[in-house]
């Protein structure tokens, strides 16, 4: 199989969140992709939002999706070195959780990078299990 890939460069806004998720959607329905959409929108919204929240700025993120043998990984990339942590879960704390999320639903995540000063955080999904 070869391998289908993607990026979109995006403002590090609000608006961009909804608009990575129906980018990702739309490419997965299009490549054919069996990976369950819910499980994407869920870890695409936890990447770009956390750039939205950490980075901002006037800076570019840019999501980057590639799908091969199978197996879809998307990445989100920006501009700041400053890498995500997976925090502990604390009940009086509404918020933090993203990173636990994308750790407990992906298959394979990371953080890489992109030797501009800044990272690419990416997580890997196996095809959906029918």
């Amino acid at each position: 199989m070869s391998t289908l890939s993607a990026r979109v460069d995006l403002p590090p806004t609000a608006r961009s969140v909804p608009v990575a998720r129906h980018v990702a959607r739309e490419l997965l329905a299009a490549w054919r992709a069996p990976q369950d959409t819910g499980d994407v929108d869920l870890l695409v919204t936890e990447l770009v939002a956390n750039v939205v929240d950490h980075v901002g700025g006037e800076s570019v993120l840019s999501l980057e999706l590639e799908y091969s043998d199978g197996w879809l990984r998307i990445a989100v990339a920006d501009g700041s070195g400053i890498r995500p942590v997976v925090g502990e879960l604390r009940g009086d704390q509404p918020r933090g959780r993203g990173m636990q999320i994308v750790e407990a639903i992906a298959d394979d995540w990371g953080v890489e990078d992109t030797g501009s000063g800044g990272k690419r955080v990416w997580f890997e999904l196996r095809p959906a299990r029918g």
